[in-house]
């Protein structure tokens, strides 16, 4: 029997020299540098833990060195749940093969066969009492060496630290006040910008009277280039005194106009179009239906509405600029700065800082560029640009609006015999760095500006986009599955947590109640019943296990279920939601079930679903960016309520730990499902089905209003 020639996991066969994975530092330290960022989603843990696992070393011993494009490995962006997937693959086999190195050396300089050789936090010893470290043979021994495919990693039932909790290494500072947010870094000498922005969207500027703002001495310089204008002053005080005087001088010109807030599904469906088939599945012995169901899905536009607003630092240095910034992709991001400022990227470092909250696409990569723009002006000196609640809410890109449509066509016993499942939407990705004009905001304002990007959808093979988890995972008879992408973008869209997969999983999850419902047949059970995955019946069954599903029928209170696996192809996801409907929805509890395969570190994971499952039900519950016809409304956390922590169901996560399988991600695991489980509880406490997101008191109003 031939077995396929291994091969290197994806990032390093980007990046295969070891020596910009790994370095042993003097003082007893190992210097682990992957290129993918800590967004509050724990991965510098996990990753620690992986390169402690391979190299035999305490996990104290590792430094978690910050992503920049000076010397990082550049593996994209830390996005689609993908960083224990790729950037941990990736350093488990680099440290693998370093400890082989080091093995091998050692063997050499100790005069012992490398298989007698043990490693115990970086002490490698052998038979006779004989031993050295990485460190005393770091000298020795070169990582200027590319990867190869035949590294063997440990097994997994060798790890002492990947499958165990342990506490998490970017706590401490967060905890303890250090500054390790951007927001709180003061570099020597720092000036502070701020930029001019229009209330009305889609105006430029066209004249602008600065004489008023030039009067404060604390003002350092007033920026204009074309419709981009903004102030560099030496306190946020004086920056934004300055702003407000400078706004008062501000002619814009007319708005566009944006869609009707109250029939987005009519404006969705309205323009211009790219469809694309998604999948199609014929039936193998066709059937007349029944009936069929036909039933509309909507989701609004929703903010990712971190709770501390964009922020970045820059300074130049001749015809070079440093940048720190929370972008996700500080490599993608850079390549964007090039193409605008129209330098070598060489002469551009984007370092990456944290960031407090993000969850997809927002301003971090818009508001690094006001800071070079701004830090021009500054003579050397460092810019701090830090967006306000009313811009982040106003100008960061959103996560794109949805029309689901879903036909079901049912036999005389309702079983499905046929799904049709379409889906109108903006792309739901214009990230930075991937095409050849820039998708960041500052660049469409400049003198001479590029064009707005127009957002697509990324390929199937990598997760999809408007059309993610758009495919049934159940094993229907025959279905077709189009993705409408539309090609007008009035409101500015990009990726958000799960791009099209809460809204898709909400449509299938919601209509396989209904047809539960009309079958009379309990909706757990009629999901199992149309699974063939292993995987996926564990999921539901163990969380049906955990909520004691179903208990006896309470007045106003309900119980619903979702599944998915995010993507189709990363980890699986059941959910059980309990809701109290009283004068308002309030969900009581949560019981999740995940299955992510190895789980490197359980209470990361369980911190990642308990923190996806309260985001859904806020988005669910409360979320919707709020618009008149002319501007954004929503730039408040008034107008843009999300859930209070006395609103924060309990939640409750079993893990199903299956070590012998490649992990993959947790981080958008949860959306969809709890959403689904929401939306179907509220169905099983009063009795109606609303199709609508968010699920506010005034829709089920009006759903009560329609089935009477």
């Amino acid at each position: 029997m031939s077995f396929p020639a291994p091969k290197l996991p994806v990032s390093l066969v980007a990046n295969p020299r070891l020596s910009s994975w790994v370095k042993f530092t003097g003082d007893g330290r190992v210097a682990i540098s992957p290129g993918k960022v800590e967004i509050g989603q724990g991965i510098v843990t996990a990753l620690a833990q992986i390169a402690a696992d391979e190299l035999d070393v305490g996990i104290g011993r590792i430094e978690m060195v910050r992503a920049s494009t000076a010397t990082s490995p550049n593996e994209g962006v830390t996005s689609g749940s993908l960083s224990v997937q790729q950037s941990g693959r990736a350093l488990r086999h680099a440290c693998a093969e370093v400890r082989q190195r080091f093995l091998a050396a050692a063997s050499e300089r100790l005069g012992v066969d490398a298989a007698l050789l043990d490693v115990d936090d970086g002490t490698i010893s052998g038979p006779g009492n004989v031993r050295t470290s990485y460190w005393e043979l770091a000298g020795d021994v070169s990582l200027d060496h590319n990867a190869t495919p035949g590294a063997a990693a440990k097994l997994a039932s060798r790890r002492a630290v990947a499958g165990h909790s342990v506490q998490r290494v970017d706590i401490p500072d967060k905890v303890f006040a250090q500054p390790r947010f951007i927001h709180d870094r003061a570099l020597q000498g720092l000036l502070h910008g701020r930029v001019l922005r229009p209330d009305i969207s889609g105006a430029r500027l066209i004249a602008l009277d600065d004489t008023a703002a030039r009067a404060d001495p604390g003002l350092v310089a007033i920026v204009r280039d074309g419709g981009f204008a903004g102030v560099v002053a030496e306190s946020e005080a004086t920056a934004d005194a300055a702003l407000k005087v400078l706004r008062k001088g501000a002619t814009w010109s007319a708005s566009e106009p944006l869609p009707d807030e109250d029939d987005l599904a009519g404006f969705l469906k309205g323009q211009p179009i790219e469809t694309t088939i998604i999948d199609t599945k014929p039936a193998s012995s066709p059937r007349e239906p029944a009936r069929t169901l036909r039933r509309q899905y909507t989701r609004p536009y929703i903010a990712h509405a971190s709770i501390a607003p964009s922020c970045a630092m820059a300074q130049w240095d001749g015809d070079r600029v440093h940048v720190w910034t929370h972008s996700q992709g500080v490599y993608l991001l850079r390549a964007d700065l090039a193409i605008v400022l129209k330098l070598p990227a060489g002469n551009i470092v984007v370092e990456h800082l944290e960031g407090a909250g993000c969850y997809g696409h927002n301003a971090a990569d818009d508001v690094a560029l006001d800071a070079v723009l701004l830090a021009k002006a500054a003579s050397g000196r460092p810019v701090r640009v830090q967006w306000s609640r009313h811009d982040e809410m106003s100008h960061a890109p959103f996560g794109a609006a949805m029309a689901i449509e879903i036909e079901a066509d049912l036999d005389a016993d309702n079983e499905i015999v046929g799904w049709r499942h379409a889906i109108w939407s903006n792309g739901h990705a214009a990230r930075p760095g991937r095409a050849a004009q820039p998708a960041l905001l500052a660049a469409t304002e400049i003198a001479n500006p590029y064009p707005r990007m127009i957002s697509t959808n990324p390929p199937a093979t990598n997760g999809g986009g408007g059309d993610r988890n758009s495919v049934p995972l159940y094993d229907l008879p025959a279905w077709t599955i189009t993705s409408h992408r539309l090609l007008t973008m009035p409101v500015r869209t990009s990726a958000l947590r799960t791009l099209g997969g809460q809204g898709n999983v909400f449509a299938i999850e919601f209509l396989l109640d209904e047809i539960a419902a009309l079958r009379g047949e309990d909706p757990v059970a009629f999901r199992l019943r149309h699974l063939r995955d292993e995987r996926a019946r564990d999921v539901i069954r163990a969380a049906a296990r955990r909520a004691q599903w179903k208990p006896q029928k309470q007045a106003g209170i309900g119980h619903g279920v979702g599944f998915a696996r995010y993507k189709n192809t990363g980890a699986y996801c059941a959910a059980i939601a309990e809701i109290e409907g009283a004068d308002d929805i309030r969900v009581k509890r949560l019981t999740l079930a995940v299955d992510v395969g190895e789980a490197i570190n359980p209470d990361g994971v369980v911190n990642q679903i308990e923190g996806g499952a309260i985001q859904a039900t806020s988005w669910v519950l409360k979320e919707r960016v709020r618009f008149d016809r002319s501007r954004i409304i929503s730039t408040s956390w008034t107008d843009y309520p999300i859930l209070t922590f006395s609103e924060v169901p309990a939640v409750d996560v079993e893990i199903i730990q299956r070590p012998e399988i490649e992990p993959v991600g947790a981080g958008e695991a949860a959306h969809g499902p709890v959403t689904a489980a929401i939306a179907n509880a509220v169905f099983d406490c009063l009795g109606v089905r609303v199709r609508d997101l968010p699920i506010t008191r005034n829709r089920i109003i009006a759903a009560m209003e329609l089935a009477s």
